[in-house]
């Protein structure tokens, strides 16, 4: 576990991600959540300058329905702009911010994924699933061959 105190985020993530424009219309998010199965996407303008985020869970709140409103068409809600229904000013980290410290971040917030941002810009991404390779790796480096004894 040593090793893996020694990473930090720009070790383990997902460098120049998948995004999305914010006017780009919430069908093609569909798409890409279907493509990629992502769970969420990080949305930019054309500098990599991070607006939001947007979800599953932000596209299915666009269809919650308010009890004095009439039931909404699916093409329509789906052909809303992407910054309509985002999360905006999303929680994210830097690429230096310790792994072991991404970790009870992503504990505490149950976040599963969490955007990289250096000097103002989007860098990446950062997932659960990056952080456990992390540890495995980290873990591998330092087992020690069955046929090996450690030295004294």
């Amino acid at each position: 576990m040593y090793e893996f105190l020694k990473y930090q985020v720009r070790d383990a993530m997902t460098a120049e991600p998948i995004v999305i424009s914010a006017k780009a219309k919430l069908r093609e998010a569909e798409e890409l959540f279907e493509t990629h199965d992502f769970n969420g996407v990080p949305v930019v303008d054309d500098q990599w300058r991070l607006l939001g985020i947007l979800t599953k869970f932000d596209v299915l709140k666009a269809f919650s329905l308010d009890t004095q409103a009439l039931v909404p068409r699916y093409e329509d809600i789906m052909e809303q702009p992407v910054e309509t229904v985002m999360t905006r000013d999303p929680v994210s980290v830097r690429p230096d911010l310790p792994l072991s410290r991404l970790l009870q971040k992503l504990v505490d917030t149950r976040t599963k994924s969490l955007p990289v941002v250096e000097n103002g810009r989007l860098a990446g991404i950062i997932a659960r699933e990056d952080v456990l390779k992390a540890l495995r790796r980290a873990a591998i480096k330092h087992e020690v061959p069955a046929h090996e004894s450690p030295r004294p």
